[in-house]
């Protein structure tokens, strides 16, 4: 049995897919029930953060399109109506389990430069403090790069490793790392753990199967090796399994586990 007895600060990573409908538009169900566990896992007295995809699919519900834009300027413009759609309808679910929140959109620069890092450290670690809940998305309406071939499972990494957590979480619709794609290979078996992330594992990485989000296992192994390199250990767990946070936190079994590297050593 896994024992998360230490973890004092997670930062939890939620997908595209993960909060949507097959057609695209927001799955307030699936919302709301990440909103209470997350929140349930704050009041156990943890620090916690989530990183949440679904600006754009969000953007495109608000705009009745019929399918996700490909052009970048689409996308951005996708991105800057469905940011505030989302995070209202985060506000509105937090609210009920008497949880606040905060909205802090990122770039890669302000993780490059040394005064916009320490600055986004110490506002994260003052909504600690307050007793908040960051919610964070890369600022899509202006990154480029990340809308072209970015992910947020590396932006969540990065997170992670910039408030020092103890634990990442990646919710996605897959259950864990196969050692082939599941779609192809129904036979494949799923690894329980990681030790270390070796060719071997950058090998088994798959490409991703929704065409609502822009990540794939591919971007998690990337995620794996930022995390662990950082001393943080990481999860890849399937965020349609029910209560999946507080089964994870129970010490069920579920997903891969990646080991970070001892601290002493990074």
């Amino acid at each position: 049995m896994r024992d998360f007895s230490r973890v004092k600060r997670v930062v939890v990573k939620i997908g595209s897919s993960s909060i949507t409908h097959e057609n695209g538009r927001l799955a307030l169900r699936k919302i709301d029930l990440l909103a209470k566990e997350l929140a349930d896992l704050h009041n156990s007295g943890r620090d916690v953060v989530l990183v949440s995809s679904g600006a754009i699919a969000a953007g495109v519900s608000a705009l009745h399109l019929k399918k996700k834009p490909s052009r970048t300027a689409q996308k951005q413009a996708a991105a800057a109506v469905g940011q505030g759609a989302l995070i209202q309808l985060y506000e509105k679910f937090f609210l009920e389990y008497r949880q606040s929140i905060a909205q802090i959109l990122l770039t890669k620069d302000v993780m490059d430069e040394p005064c916009q890092r320490e600055n986004a450290m110490n506002t994260f670690e003052q909504l600690f403090a307050y007793g908040v809940i960051p919610i964070v998305n890369e600022n899509d309406t202006i990154a480029t790069d990340e809308i072209g071939f970015g992910d947020n499972d590396r932006l969540s990494a990065y997170v992670a490793a910039l408030v020092q957590a103890d634990l990442l979480i990646l919710l996605s619709d897959i259950d864990g790392l196969y050692t082939a794609d599941p779609a192809k290979n129904p036979e494949a078996p799923m690894l329980k753990e990681v030790q270390k992330i070796t060719e071997e594992i950058e090998a088994m990485a798959g490409s991703s199967h929704s065409d609502v989000g822009t990540g794939g296992m591919i971007t998690k192994i990337l995620a794996a090796q930022i995390a662990t390199e950082a001393g943080i250990d990481m999860l890849i767990a399937n965020a349609a399994e029910l209560d999946i946070l507080e089964r994870v936190f129970d010490g069920e079994a579920l997903g891969t586990y990646f080991y970070g590297k001892p601290k002493d050593r990074a």
